[in-house]
C-alpha cells in the first residue's frame, strides 16, 4: 500500500474576505490569581541537550493541562510531585489546587531528568510521567463530580530513557480495556554523524489489562518510530487504528517489540513517464486548459460540470477524466468551453479575482502539465537572470541591490524542509496518507471535542484554520472546521511569543508571551452602535475585537490553556485565571 497524496480542502464558506482588522479593546480582563503553596519546578536543558529538537520538545514543554472531559478544570505538578487540579465554578471563590496524586521525587531524580507531563487518556483514566523514564497509568474515577477520589495506579513501570508524554488514548475491543500511549525522547543517535548527532524518536505502547487478573496491567506491544526533527502535532486515533504526524521531518517505523522493521527497498529514481492527459496555462485573470478526448468527440458526447470551486470533465456514459476542487474560485458565467479538431476539449476559466499564479490546477491532480507562454518564461528567465550572473547583482539596473533576506517580514519566512502531515495505519506500520504543508505555518494543537482527535491549527496565507482530523473518512481524512481571521499575520509579529491556543468553541484564540503578556483575539460579533467604513463606504455591522492583558508577575510563563469562559496561565509561583468571556 503506497500514500497517497492529499491535498487539505478548505471551506470557503468559514473564510471572511471583508474581514479588515482586530479593535483594540480598553476592557479590563478580570482576572485572578492563586499562590501557590509549592513552586512549579522549570526543569532547565543541561549542556548535553543543546539542539534546537531538545529545545521544542523539552524547553517550550506546557507544564499545564486542561481535562478536555471537564469544563474549566487544569491539572499540572509541583515539585513535591504531586499532581494538583484546580476546578473552576465561580471565579471569586476560587479554592487551593487539590491534590490528586504524588510521584516520589527522590526515586524520580536522575541524571536527565525532564520536566513531569500528564495525559487526560478518558474521563477516569491518565497517563503521567515522572521524567525519569517511569510511566503510570492512573485510575482517576469520574474527575467532574467534585469528586475528592485519589487516583489509583494501575500500572507504573519503568520503560527506559526518560521522555515526555504526547497523547493516549482508551479503549474496549473484545471485551479487553487498553491504553495507547505516545512518547517522545530525543536521544544520542550514532549513524547521525553529519547533524547534531541526535535523533527523535517516537514510542507508540498499547498497555492492556491481564487476562487473569482484574487490576493488572501489562504492556502489550511496543512500536518505534524514528525521525530527525520534534513533530508539531502527534496524535493516535481513539481505536488506536492508527496514527498523525506533523513534521518537518519524515519519521519511520524502525522497531516493534525490540524488533528491527525491514525498511522497503529504495525506488529506483527512473519512473515510467506517463503522457499527461491535460495541458494547461494561466494569466492573472484566466486560466486555459486542454484535455484529450475521444477521436470525434461531440458537443453532445461531453460531460461537464462547473462551480465557483469545483470541476468534472469526461465523457457522458464513463468516470469522469478530470474531476475535484479548483486551486481558487472561478466565475462559472464568465467561463466557456469548445471542442477543437474533433479531439480535445479547451476550457477557458475566469479567475474569479486577479491576483497570484496557481501552482496547480486541479488540487491534488498531478496527471496535467503546466505549459508557460512565452511571455511568463521571459518574465521567469528575466527574474532570474542574477543566480547565473557572475555579478551578484545581475540587474543592468545597478543602482537597486539585490533582494535582501533581512527585509523580508518574520511572516514572510517559513520552514525550509518538506513539512508534512501523514496518517500511518496501525496494521501496515505504513503511511497512509500525506499532506505536503509547504508553507503552511503550524500554529497550535485544541482538543475541540474529547471523543475525537485534537484539532490542530496551521496558518494558510493570512489567516490561522482550525483542523479537524477524521481517521474514518479517507477521502476527507482534515476537516477544516473554524477560521480566526488574520490570525496567521499576527501572530507571525509577536516575536515573544511562547505558547498559542484557542477556546474549545473557537469563540476566541489567544497567544503569550514569555513573560507576563497576553493577547486574545475574539471573533467578530454585532456592533452595538453603527460604524461607517469611509473608505469603502459602507457600513460595519460586526467588528473583531483583540485585548491585552498583562500579569503581576516577573516569572516565565510556564503553562498557557484556554477554555470557553477562561485563560489559565501558570508561572512557578502562581496561577492566574482570567475571565474571557461571561456565558
Amino acid at each position: 500500500m503506497t500514500a497517497s497524496n492529499y491535498s487539505l480542502k478548505v471551506n470557503r464558506d468559514l473564510l471572511d474576505p471583508n474581514f479588515e482588522s482586530y479593535r483594540l479593546s480598553l476592557d479590563a480582563i478580570p482576572t485572578y490569581n492563586i499562590e501557590l503553596d509549592a513552586a512549579v519546578e522549570e526543569v532547565k536543558l543541561k549542556d548535553t541537550q543543546y539542539t534546537l529538537e531538545h529545545m521544542r520538545a523539552f524547553g517550550m514543554y506546557n507544564y499545564l493541562h486542561l481535562d478536555p472531559w471537564y469544563e474549566d478544570s487544569v491539572y499540572f505538578v509541583d515539585c513535591k510531585g504531586r499532581v494538583l487540579n484546580l476546578t473552576v465554578t465561580l471565579d471569586t471563590a476560587l479554592g487551593k489546587p487539590r491534590e490528586v496524586y504524588r510521584v516520589d521525587v527522590e526515586s524520580s531524580q536522575c541524571e536527565d531528568r525532564l520536566c513531569a507531563s500528564l495525559s487526560l487518556t478518558s474521563a477516569t483514566w491518565a497517563a503521567l510521567s515522572d521524567g525519569s523514564g517511569r510511566l503510570y497509568l492512573l485510575r482517576t474515577g469520574k474527575r467532574g463530580d467534585s469528586s475528592h477520589m485519589k487516583w489509583e495506579p494501575l500500572f507504573n513501570e519503568d520503560l527506559g530513557e526518560p521522555f515526555t508524554i504526547l497523547h493516549s488514548v482508551s479503549h474496549v475491543q473484545a471485551g479487553v480495556h487498553s491504553m495507547e500511549v505516545l512518547l517522545l525522547r530525543v536521544q544520542k543517535d550514532p549513524e547521525e554523524t553529519k547533524g547534531s548527532g541526535y535523533s527523535v524518536s517516537l514510542e507508540w505502547i498499547t498497555i492492556t489489562l491481564h487476562r487473569d487478573h482484574c487490576k493488572k496491567y501489562e504492556v502489550k506491544k511496543r512500536r518505534v518510530l524514528r525521525g530527525k526533527s520534534v513533530p508539531h502535532y502527534a496524535a493516535l486515533e481513539p481505536k488506536g487504528k492508527g496514527l498523525m504526524l506533523a513534521s518537518e521531518k519524515p519519521f519511520v517505523f524502525t522497531h516493534v517489540d525490540g524488533r528491527p522493521v525491514e525498511q522497503p527497498e529504495p525506488e529506483p529514481m527512473e519512473v515510467e513517464k506517463t503522457d499527461p492527459i491535460y495541458f494547461w496555462q494561466q494569466t492573472t485573470e484566466d486560466v486555459t486548459l486542454c484535455v484529450r478526448m475521444p477521436e470525434g468527440i461531440t458537443k453532445e458526447g461531453v460531460q461537464f460540470r462547473l462551480t465557483a470551486d469545483n470541476m468534472t470533465i469526461g465523457v457522458q456514459g464513463f468516470p469522469p477524466l478530470l474531476e475535484g476542487q479548483l486551486f481558487a474560485s472561478v466565475d462559472p458565467e464568465a467561463s466557456a468551453w469548445i471542442i477543437k479538431n474533433d479531439k480535445s476539449l479547451e476550457v477557458t476559466l475566469q479567475k474569479r479575482g486577479e491576483g497570484p499564479m496557481w501552482p496547480e490546477l486541479v488540487m491534488g491532480d498531478k496527471r496535467g502539465e503546466y505549459v508557460m507562454s512565452d511571455e511568463q518564461a521571459a518574465l521567469i528567465h528575466e527574474r532570474l537572470t542574477h543566480l547565473t550572473s557572475e555579478d551578484l547583482n545581475g540587474n543592468p539596473d545597478r543602482d537597486k541591490p539585490p533582494c535582501n533576506s533581512q527585509e523580508l517580514e518574520d511572516c514572510d519566512g517559513f520552514p525550509e524542509d518538506s513539512f508534512s502531515l501523514t496518517h500511518f495505519d496501525e496494521q501496515s506500520l505504513k503511511p497512509t496518507q500525506v499532506v505536503n504543508l509547504g508553507s503552511h505555518q503550524y500554529l497550535f494543537t485544541v482538543d475541540a471535542n474529547p471523543s475525537e482527535m485534537p484539532c490542530l491549527c496551521l496558518r494558510h496565507d493570512v489567516d490561522a484554520l482550525v483542523w479537524q482530523p477524521r481517521p474514518d473518512q479517507p477521502g476527507n481524512m482534515w476537516e477544516h472546521i473554524a477560521t480566526f481571521n488574520a490570525l496567521g499575520y499576527v501572530q507571525a509579529s509577536k516575536r515573544d511569543k511562547k505558547f498559542a491556543t484557542c477556546a474549545p468553541n473557537f469563540s476566541y484564540a489567544s497567544l503569550c508571551e514569555c513573560l507576563r503578556r497576553a493577547f486574545i483575539y475574539r471573533q467578530p460579533s454585532p456592533v452595538e452602535t453603527v460604524l461607517f467604513n469611509r473608505k469603502q463606504g459602507r457600513q460595519v455591522g460586526q467588528v473583531a475585537k483583540q485585548q491585552v492583558a498583562s500579569l503581576d508577575s516577573d516569572k516565565p510563563i510556564l503553562g498557557f490553556r484556554a477554555t470557553n469562559e477562561r485563560l489559565y496561565i501558570l508561572t512557578s509561583s502562581n496561577l492566574f485565571v482570567l475571565k474571557v468571556n461571561n456565558n
